[in-house]
């Protein structure tokens, strides 16, 4: 499946901007089975700009505008050629993902904080999936489950700083919350996990030629031998309708678009993406 993904991001400041100051991780990667055909991105005023790749393997535009200005408008461009994902590889046991060497290699996927942290009762709940579950697959497909069916997708139920914990506490949240509530669970049965932002087109079945509104999405990947990735929203592995563009442990390492400004008054935002399948 071949997909094109336009993001548009607008800023408008209230009393003017002086300066700003921006990170876009709007890149999709070419990475397993999915294929980076195209991109671009446009930012206006025009800024000046910087790419990298980041310690998680995310690209990275920095850019800034040094003129006055009382709009930013950012446009990411993408094609990209997506193919299905294979079954599983063969699974590695408890003892592999809690050996020495996995501890001290992805160390940083295994940390539970603030952000990821299961509540108590949330907690014993995934404490028993791992004692009952005979392989970390197992495990991870469990909590997964288990998160899918408790939490309601409810859109502007949580704030995008919030921690998973709320979202458990209200039964409700959007994708972030959920990859949160997963990652939680795996880190604390020992199972390496990351968090995995960028789009989902979302019709079962793209019509060719057919422009469809989209949203950022994000699900999650674990390790068990591979990274092996499932989407708990929709209860289902990741699959041609996924476009990968960055990983973290958490939002806050993949944040699509962050920054400062310099100026009186405040900000206000919109986001817009739209989806397009070419072939």
């Amino acid at each position: 499946m071949q997909l094109k993904i336009v993001h548009t991001t607008g800023f408008a400041y209230d009393g003017g901007a002086v300066a700003s100051y921006n990170e876009a991780r709007l890149t999709p990667q070419t990475v397993g089975n999915q294929i980076v055909v195209h991109t671009r991105l446009d930012v206006h005023p025009v800024p000046w700009t910087w790419s990298y790749r980041d310690y998680w393997g995310s690209q990275v535009t920095a850019f800034e505008v040094l003129d006055p200005h009382d709009e930013l408008t950012v446009t990411a461009t993408a094609t990209v050629h997506t193919s299905p994902r294979p079954e599983p590889p063969a699974q590695a046991s408890w003892e592999d993902v809690r050996s020495e060497r996995v501890v001290d290699q992805l160390t940083e996927y295994l940390e539970v904080n603030d952000r990821v942290r299961p509540p108590e009762d949330l907690a014993a709940l995934f404490d028993d999936i791992a004692r009952s579950s005979p392989t970390p697959y197992d495990a991870a497909r469990a909590i997964c489950s288990l998160v899918h069916d408790e939490v309601s997708y409810v859109v502007g139920s949580t704030e995008v700083s919030g921690h998973a914990a709320n979202s458990w506490d209200a039964r409700a949240g959007v994708c972030q919350d959920m990859a949160h509530l997963v990652i939680g669970g795996l880190r604390r049965v020992g199972l390496p996990a990351r968090y995995v932002s960028g789009y989902l087109h979302p019709r079962a079945e793209p019509v060719v030629g057919e422009t469809v509104s989209g949203e950022s999405h994000a699900w999650v990947e674990w390790w068990a031998g591979d990274w092996q990735g499932y989407d708990p929203t929709n209860d289902h592995q990741p699959g041609e309708r996924h476009v990968v563009v960055a990983t973290g442990r958490d939002y806050g390492d993949v944040r699509p678009l962050s920054g400062i400004f310099t100026g009186a008054g405040t900000s206000s935002m919109f986001v817009d993406v739209q989806v397009t399948r070419l072939a």
